[in-house]
C-alpha cells in the first residue's frame, strides 16, 4: 500500500514512480535512444556553445550536467534537456556586453546565469506557478523565434563564408556581412556549403537521424586528410579533456543585478519551451504531465549546469523528437545520453579540435532553421490580423532591441493581449428560438424572436474591476438600439463564473439606474458563488431574494403575467 510519505516523494521525484514500474523490455529501446540522442547532442552542444560566445567544452558540460539531473525530476517521459539555439543566442548577445570581451568573465557570467535561472525556476515551482507559463502567447513566441533565427543568421554567415563577423544588432551584422562579401574564403565557403546542404537534406529526407553527428565526423576527417588548416580554413581548436572543477562562479553583486533580467528572460523562454514539449508528448502518449513538476526539473538541470561551468538549458524540441522517434520509453534515455557525453568529455574531446569552423557554422544555421516557422505565421495571419501583428512586433523587437529585450517585450505583449481580451468580453443580445423556451445569440441567429418590451443580455466573462465599465457601456448600447420601449432587462449570468467587488457593485448600480428609468432588472442563472457575493453587499435589500433555477424563460414568463397589473397601477 502506498503511504502518504511515499506519494509525496513520488510527486517530487517522479523517477521513483516510473522506476518502480520499469519493465525489462524497455531497457533496450531506452539504451538505443540514449546513444542516438548523444550522437545528436554532441554537435548541437558544440554549435550552441559557439553561438553563446563560449568555448566548445561549455556546451558539452551543459549537456552532461543538466542531463544527469533532469531525468530524476521531470514528469515528461520523452522531453530532453539540452542547450538550445534560442537560449544560447540569448546568452551570447546579452552577456557579451557585460563581459567586455574577457573570455573567462564571459564563461563565469554564463554559468551564473544558469544558476540564477535555476533559482528562479525552483522558486516558481515552490509557489506552484507551472500553469502561469501558459500566459506567454504562442503567437508572440512564433515571432520571437523568427527574430532570433534572423539575428543568428547575421552572426553565423560570416563564419560560413570564411571571414570574421561583427558584434552588433541584426542590422549592423547584416550590413557588415554584405559589405565584406569581397573577403569570402572560397575553400571555407565550399566546406561550409557542403556541410549545410547535407544537413538540410538530412532534415528533409532523414528526419530525426543523427545527420549532424555524421557531418561532424566527416568534417574532422576532411580536415585531417585534406589539411584544411593549411588552406586557410579555421578549425575549432583544442578542447580541454576531463571534467571541470565544480563550484559557484565568482560574480559580484553588481554583476548579479545585471544578470537578473537575462536569467529571467532565459527562464521565461526555457519554461515555455519545456512545458510545450512536455504537453505535446503527454497528449500523444497519454502520459500524465505536470507543468509545475517540470519547473523543478528545469531548475535542478540549470543549477547543475551552472555548477558544472555550463550555461542555461531547457527542453529541446528537435532533440526530444529524436529521443522519441528512437524508441525512448522513459527518461532513462536522457541519463544514457549524459553518460555517453561524459565518456567523450573525459576520454575523446581531443578528437574534436580538427572540426572546421565553417562546418560548425553550418550546424548552427541548420539547427535554427526550424525557428522560422512560416506555416505557423501564415496560420496566425489567417486566424487573426491582431495576433499576427503581435508576432511581427515581437520579431522586430528582437531585431531592433536584442534577444533579452525581445523576450521581455514578448512577455509584455502576451500580457497586454490577455488583458485586452479580458477587458472587452463579448456582451450580446439573446432572443428566443422559435417554438422553444431557449434563448440564443441574436447576432448568430437573426431569425430568432424578440420578446416585446424585453431585452435579454448575456455577458461571456467574469465581471471584474477592469471590464465592468465596458460591460456597462455595451448593455446601454444594446438598450438604446431597441426602439420598442424596453420595460424589462434580463442579464443572463450563466456565463459569468465569478464577480469581484466592482462586478457586484455594477449589478447593484444597474438595478438602481434602470429602476429610475422605469425598467425592471432581473438576473438569470446566477451561479452560487455569484449569489453569495451579491448578498455580502446587501444586493437583496433592493432586488429581492436571489433564488436558484431562475432561467430566462421563467423570468420573462413571470414578468409578462404581472405586466398588465403594473400597467394599471401606472395609469391610475
Amino acid at each position: 500500500m502506498t503511504t502518504p510519505a511515499r506519494r509525496t516523494q513520488s510527486r517530487a521525484l517522479p523517477v521513483l514512480q516510473w522506476m518502480s514500474e520499469y519493465q525489462r523490455a524497455w531497457l533496450r529501446p531506452d539504451l538505443v535512444a540514449g546513444l542516438t540522442l548523444a550522437a545528436y547532442l554532441l554537435p548541437a552542444g558544440i554549435g550552441d556553445a559557439s553561438l553563446a560566445g563560449l568555448p566548445p567544452e561549455a556546451g558539452l558540460y551543459a549537456c552532461l550536467f543538466s542531463g544527469v539531473g533532469f531525468w530524476l525530476f521531470c514528469s515528461s517521459k520523452q522531453t530532453v534537456i539540452t542547450v538550445t539555439s534560442a537560449l544560447s543566442l540569448l546568452i551570447g548577445a546579452s552577456i557579451g556586453e557585460l563581459s567586455a570581451g574577457d573570455p573567462s568573465r564571459h564563461a563565469a557570467l554564463a554559468a551564473c546565469a544558469a544558476l540564477l535561472m535555476g533559482v528562479i525556476a525552483i522558486a516558481a515551482w515552490l509557489v506552484r506557478a507551472g500553469n502561469a507559463v501558459g500566459f506567454f502567447s504562442e503567437t508572440v513566441l512564433a515571432g520571437f523565434k523568427a527574430g532570433l533565427a534572423l539575428y543568428l543568421a547575421s552572426t553565423q554567415l560570416p563564419k560560413l563564408f570564411g571571414f570574421k563577423g561583427a558584434h552588433g544588432d541584426f542590422w549592423e551584422n547584416a550590413s557588415y556581412f554584405v559589405s565584406h562579401l569581397g573577403e569570402t574564403h572560397a575553400v571555407a565557403l565550399l566546406v561550409g556549403t557542403v556541410a549545410l546542404t547535407t544537413l538540410v537534406a538530412g532534415k528533409l529526407w532523414l528526419k530525426n537521424r543523427p545527420v549532424a553527428f555524421v557531418v561532424v565526423i566527416a568534417g574532422i576527417a576532411a580536415s585531417r586528410f585534406l589539411n584544411l588548416e593549411a588552406h586557410g580554413v579555421s578549425l575549432l581548436g583544442s578542447i580541454p579533456q576531463g571534467l571541470p572543477s565544480l563550484g559557484l562562479a565568482h560574480v559580484n553583486r553588481h554583476e548579479l543585478n545585471q544578470l537578473l533580467p537575462v536569467a529571467l528572460a532565459c527562464f521565461v523562454l526555457g519554461a515555455v519551451e519545456t512545458s510545450a514539449i512536455g504537453r505535446m508528448f503527454g497528449q500523444k502518449h497519454g502520459n500524465r504531465f505536470g507543468a509545475n513538476q517540470e519547473l523543478l526539473a528545469l531548475g535542478a538541470a540549470n543549477l547543475l549546469s551552472g555548477l558544472g561551468r555550463g550555461f542555461p538549458v531547457s527542453g529541446g524540441m528537435s532533440q526530444s523528437l529524436v529521443n522519441e522517434s528512437s524508441g525512448a520509453r522513459t527518461p532513462l534515455s536522457g541519463f544514457v545520453a549524459a553518460l555517453f557525453t561524459l565518456f567523450v568529455v573525459v576520454f575523446a574531446s581531443g578528437v574534436l579540435r580538427n572540426l572546421p569552423q565553417p562546418v560548425l557554422a553550418a550546424i548552427v544555421l541548420a539547427a535554427v532553421m526550424g525557428l522560422v516557422d512560416i506555416h505557423a505565421l501564415l496560420h496566425i495571419w489567417r486566424f487573426s490580423r491582431t495576433e499576427f501583428f503581435a508576432a511581427v512586433v515581437a520579431l522586430f523587437g528582437v531585431l531592433g532591441s536584442g534577444p533579452v529585450n525581445g523576450v521581455l517585450f514578448g512577455a509584455g505583449i502576451s500580457i497586454v493581449l490577455l488583458l485586452r481580451e479580458a477587458a472587452r468580453p463579448r456582451v450580446t443580445e439573446l432572443t428566443r428560438v422559435p417554438g422553444t423556451t431557449y434563448f440564443a445569440d441574436r447576432t448568430r441567429h437573426p431569425d430568432n424572436e424578440r420578446t416585446p418590451a424585453v431585452l435579454v443580455i448575456r455577458c461571456e466573462s467574469a465581471l471584474l474591476y477592469f471590464n465592468v465599465e465596458y460591460v456597462r457601456e455595451r448593455l446601454f448600447e444594446l438598450l438604446t438600439a431597441r426602439a420598442d420601449g424596453v420595460r424589462l432587462v434580463v442579464l443572463f449570468l450563466g456565463s459569468v463564473p465569478k464577480v469581484d467587488l466592482a462586478g457586484a457593485e455594477l449589478l447593484a448600480d444597474l438595478h438602481r439606474t434602470l429602476r429610475v428609468r422605469g425598467i425592471d432588472f432581473r438576473l438569470a442563472d446566477a451561479h452560487g458563488e455569484v449569489r453569495d457575493r451579491l448578498r455580502r453587499i446587501g444586493f437583496e435589500k433592493d432586488y429581492g431574494p436571489l433564488e436558484t433555477g431562475q432561467t430566462v424563460d421563467l423570468i420573462v414568463s413571470a414578468w409578462q403575467l404581472t405586466a398588465p397589473a403594473r400597467e394599471e397601477v401606472a395609469h391610475s
